[in-house]
């Protein structure tokens, strides 16, 4: 058995009790949380396992991210200032067609790399139409814990070039799933990821809804609601408004996380509660696309489940779990008042909800006895934090950012040491990104 024994300066363990342990230490044995429990120096006397002090550090739960799209991370900076649809239409469909497995592979390594310095350590992951398979073996290589899937697409009328059949897509997400859902111990699962109503066909959308049946646990994962002309398309095909249309064909329930939910009516929330559908909160990606700002408040008030997501890299233009709770909070403010998302509200949706809204509150999304050590080590003494001890969520929601991650850890693996990923060489990375961009920029202008 492998045992570790962790001794911060403080604990935020994000539990139901919504604990903060100061003097307390952390043992680990293999990849859970044995116990917390008061530090007394005897407890060094004869310690059978590793002693890791991290005096000045606070350590909190690992960020967990329910929307991104690792598979964009390479075209950073290539997609500015565009609404969604001319941005899907005139960029991303056109870099995500033209990826191979070379440019897709460092795609995926760049953006998880980003992601666990950053201190994110669980990810709901929307791949696209080719070498998915490629992006699973970095979640796995990676130690984060994922759900992720290949985007359908069988539609497309943005891009009609960038879709596969519709029989095509239903069988290959069929075969990805039976060979990736929980796997690696049940760190990697699958998540069924549809693109959004506009690119799919109702056949495709209701036979991936039977699919889940036979992959306990697996996700159903779409955008919805992002923009008011893709729901203005939606409710011109379908008659219906756009979470009303996935109702409708029994893709709403407690395992489908919906990205977005901006523009949504009075039915479509009490829809959102009465079937425990989960929203990931993509606030950069809102504002960045002009998308709009999701009435968050609502949805906490309705008890509706929310947690947050960086979304891609193109319209953020971080992976950055510090930049979405600030946004989170200050952005409902002006709307909702000053008291609107307060720091820890915030910091809960980032962790504990995230685990929530994936069906893993048994296994991460807080510091426990019996869950799995996904842990993030946060130096707030630093000259941009706050002098005062108190209010350790406001230090963390408002005043951090990824520069105060020191360490991390999956499972009971250290993946970030002294600020540096043990999982992959940044140079090495950057270095392989620019070669792989410069060819993928050829093949987009070949097509």
């Amino acid at each position: 058995m492998n045992k570790k024994l962790l001794i911060p300066k403080e604990i935020i363990t994000a539990d139901r009790g919504r604990n903060i342990f100061k003097n307390h230490a952390i043992e680990i044995s293999d990849s859970n949380i044995e116990r917390i429990l008061p530090f007394e120096k005897e407890l060094l006397n004869n310690y059978n396992g590793e002693i890791f002090f991290a005096g000045g550090l606070t350590v909190i739960p690992g960020f967990i991210q329910t929307h991104i799209h690792l598979c964009q991370t390479l075209f950073r900076g290539l997609a500015d200032d565009l609404p969604l649809l001319d941005w899907l239409q005139q960029k991303i469909f056109p870099f995500e067609k033209a990826h191979n497995k070379n440019s897709l592979r460092i795609s995926a390594s760049l953006g998880i790399n980003e992601l666990i310095l950053g201190g994110t350590t669980t990810i709901l992951d929307m791949g696209t139409i080719n070498h998915q398979e490629v992006i699973f073996e970095e979640l796995t290589n990676s130690g984060i814990k994922a759900f992720a899937g290949k985007c359908m697409m069988d539609e497309n009328d943005l891009f009609p070039s960038f879709k596969a059949d519709t029989k095509d897509e239903l069988e290959r997400t069929y075969q990805l799933a039976k060979t990736f859902h929980q796997t690696s111990g049940g760190r990697i699962n699958y998540g069924f990821a549809p693109r959004f109503v506009l690119s799919c066909s109702e056949a495709l959308l209701k036979e991936t809804v039977e699919m889940m049946k036979d992959f306990p646990g697996s996700i159903f994962h779409t955008h919805s609601s992002e923009n008011k002309n893709e729901i203005a398309e939606v409710r011109k095909r379908y008659k219906k408004e756009n979470i009303e249309y996935l109702n409708s064909i029994s893709a709403l329930h407690d395992h489908t996380v919906l990205a977005h939910c901006v523009h949504v009516n009075e039915e479509e929330i009490h829809l959102l509660k009465n079937k425990d559908a989960r929203v990931a909160h993509c606030p950069s990606s809102n504002l960045k696309l002009g998308s709009g700002i999701a009435n968050i408040p609502r949805y906490l008030k309705e008890g509706i489940s929310v947690s947050l997501g960086a979304d891609g890299a193109p319209c953020n233009n971080n992976l950055n779990a510090f930049v979405e709770m600030r946004l989170a909070s200050l952005i409902q403010k002006p709307i909702h008042g000053a008291s609107a998302m307060d720091a820890e509200t915030t910091f809960r949706m980032a962790t504990i909800e995230g685990a929530k809204a994936l069906h893993l509150q048994n296994k991460t999304g807080s510091i426990e006895a019996g869950k799995k050590a996904d842990l993030v080590f946060l130096n707030l003494k630093e000259y941009d934090q706050p002098l005062n001890e108190e209010n350790v969520y406001s230090k963390i929601v408002y005043s951090a950012s990824k520069q105060n991650v020191v360490h991390v850890m999956s499972e009971g693996e250290w993946i970030v040491k002294d600020g540096t990923s043990l999982i992959y060489n940044n140079e090495e990375l950057y270095k392989k990104g620019k070669a792989e961009l410069r060819e993928l920029l050829k093949r987009v202008e070949e097509q």
